[in-house]
């Protein structure tokens, strides 16, 4: 009865500003976009608490942190002063915009941030205006310049604690704070940006169209631009794949589905990053388990990973494609694990990890070769073998040193004075 339960508040979740609404059969993906954010980071205690019925004086500070999160488009519905699911995922989906942990329950320093901001925007008059219209990120971007001109004046050496937002987000002095603190605080050096996986495929596009085509299963000299060309190839089949299913969810902005698409990163960060440090198996199990926990059925789960796919792969978060292709593996679609076996082989969105990749492949080549219905380009006929020899020599360039692996297919011409 418990699990039940959970089940059923999950399937109650939306990212609409607009009031709560049954979800029907016909409009299943529109229930199902912002389930898994909520599902996952509302404990039970959270539920228990909430239906208790709070004090009037609660209820107007919950109330008017409600307004505060609208404000900033992170809808929580009607401003009734209840914590129910949809505020619960628009609190998490604050919090991991601002780089906190996203727990759908709010510290005190992130309330008292969250209503200074709100109660600054409405007495900023025309500058608050002038901001929102300048900041590609809208109202929510004002929450960034608060936030950063604060940190500037605690180190303006005038007094006082020079103490980030972050750090006093993470709690009140316990043990386990200290120990998120220290970690927190460890030094980084040379953190490169994470590669565009667009800007790869642009590439991988003008090797293929300069050799007249994608190379086949008995055509094929680089099985690194091989791999690569079936890489982009099932991106833009992801990416079709969600925007088929979008057009069939009424009543949601684009906008509202990629911010929810947004919030299965934070929950999903570290089986995403066991990914490319453990073996494919010791990663599946693990993510089946956290599909458990989210208390959804598999098809409602399969929907909002297939919808967050393409979503991850359309805006280039490749954090939020990684975290929906395993969630598709663990439910039962190993043909998705050729996604995870391109990025761990490139090295785009996660660690190169060749000795790793191969697992994935095959795991998607046997899932092909067992019948299993394609995900991408299912009316090319070699692509299974294509992928097959590809795998087998990965990391060989096969000797065309016009066709590295780094891709760069734009001439180089030296001028001589």
């Amino acid at each position: 009865m418990k699990l039940k339960s959970v089940a059923t508040a999950i399937i109650t979740l939306s990212i609409a500003a607009s009031p709560l609404r049954p979800v029907m059969a016909g409009d299943l993906g529109a229930g199902l976009i912002g389930a898994l954010i909520g599902g996952v980071i509302v404990s039970e205690a959270m539920k228990d608490k909430r239906r208790k019925t709070a004090s009037s004086g609660v209820r107007e500070q919950r109330r008017q942190t409600q307004v505060a999160l609208n404000y900033f488009n992170f809808p929580a519905g009607v401003p009734d002063g209840v914590f129910g699911a949809r505020t619960r995922t628009a609190i998490s989906n604050y919090q991991y915009y601002l780089g906190f942990p996203a727990t759908g329950a709010l510290t005190d320093y992130e309330n008292t941030f969250l209503l200074t901001s709100y109660q600054r925007a409405q007495m900023g008059g025309p500058t608050t205006m002038q901001q929102i219209a300048s900041n590609a990120q809208g109202t929510r971007g004002l929450l960034v310049i608060y936030r950063d001109e604060m940190v500037a004046g605690n180190g303006n050496g005038s007094g006082g604690s020079a103490q980030s937002p972050i750090p006093t987000a993470l709690g009140g002095g316990s043990e386990e704070d200290t120990a998120i603190r220290s970690t927190s605080a460890l030094p980084t050096f040379g953190v490169e940006a994470q590669t565009s996986l667009a800007s790869h495929c642009n590439k991988v596009s003008l090797l293929t169209n300069a050799n007249g085509g994608f190379a086949s299963a008995s055509s094929m000299s680089n099985p690194t631009l091989a791999l690569n060309e079936q890489f982009c190839l099932a991106r833009t089949y992801a990416i079709s794949d969600s925007e088929a299913l979008v057009a069939t969810v009424q009543g949601y902005s684009a906008t509202q589905i990629q911010t929810s698409c947004e919030g299965i990163a934070q929950p999903m960060h570290d089986l995403v990053a066991a990914a490319s440090l453990q073996p494919r198996t010791e990663v599946v199990s693990s993510v089946a388990g956290f599909v458990l926990k989210t208390g959804m059925s598999p098809a409602q789960l399969s929907m909002t990973a297939r919808i967050c796919l393409g979503v991850g792969y359309r805006t280039d978060n490749l954090d939020v494609a990684i975290a929906s292709s395993l969630l598709m593996v663990a439910l039962g679609k190993p043909v998705y694990g050729e996604l995870i076996g391109h990025h761990l082989a490139q090295g785009i969105g996660a660690s190169q990890r060749i000795d790793l990749a191969t697992d994935w492949f095959n795991g998607a080549i046997t899932a092909l070769d067992s019948g299993a219905e394609a995900a991408f380009a299912p009316t090319q006929t070699d692509r299974v073998d294509l992928l097959r020899q590809a795998t087998a020599q990965l990391g060989d360039t096969g000797g065309a040193s016009t066709q590295s692996a780094t891709f760069t297919p734009i001439p180089v011409f030296k001028a001589t004075e």
